[in-house]
């Protein structure tokens, strides 16, 4: 369990993914498509049990940046969620798509391949994550503290809206307490 997440249930502050479900539905995000993720089934759950989302698994991430993207263009605001790995998916479909279509593309991205990281591959996605952002020219936070979270969040999706271009945000194991490596 992360710190953040511990200091929030002795305190009966929120929980990092209750504050994600609540940010996106201020923000009337309702399309949430995903790639199944250990670190994001919290989030996922709460979604799949709140009748104002329309969530569901896909095979590949560029499958859910397709369907936001098909969704922005006809009215309805969308989110992807993946892991590092994932991302490492995505260049081809952000550089063809979502950047010169001007989507406002929403991406949470439960980050892998630090503190502890065991699988050399993830490690690697994990130092090549940002590079990629930044040559994209697209905008990305990496949020390792409960307290910022909401605010960084609401406003990065606002900015994407207004802006119309994709965001990454990058949920640290500091926030999220990352996978468990079990023995």
């Amino acid at each position: 369990m992360a710190i953040a997440e511990q200091q929030a249930q002795g305190t009966g502050e929120r929980s990092w993914h209750s504050i994600v479900l609540q940010t996106l539905k201020r923000n009337a995000i309702s399309l949430i498509p995903y790639v199944p993720d250990r670190v994001l089934t919290p989030l996922i759950k709460n979604l799949h049990a709140d009748p104002f989302f329309t969530t569901f698994a896909t095979a590949r991430e560029e499958e859910a940046v397709g369907i936001v993207s098909g969704a922005w263009m006809g009215g309805r605001r969308g989110a992807v969620l993946m892991q590092t790995s994932g991302f490492a998916t995505l260049a081809n479909v952000l550089a063809s798509l979502a950047v010169p279509y001007q989507i406002p593309l929403i991406m949470f991205v439960s980050e892998r391949g630090t503190l502890g990281e065991f699988n050399y591959g993830q490690s690697l996605v994990c130092r090549t994550m940002r590079p990629v952002l930044d040559s994209l020219a697209l905008e990305h936070h990496t949020i390792t503290r409960l307290d910022e979270l909401e605010f960084i969040a609401d406003r990065s999706i606002k900015q994407a809206v207004t802006t119309q271009a994709p965001v990454a945000l990058i949920l640290s194991p500091l926030l999220t307490g990352g996978k468990v490596f079990d023995k």
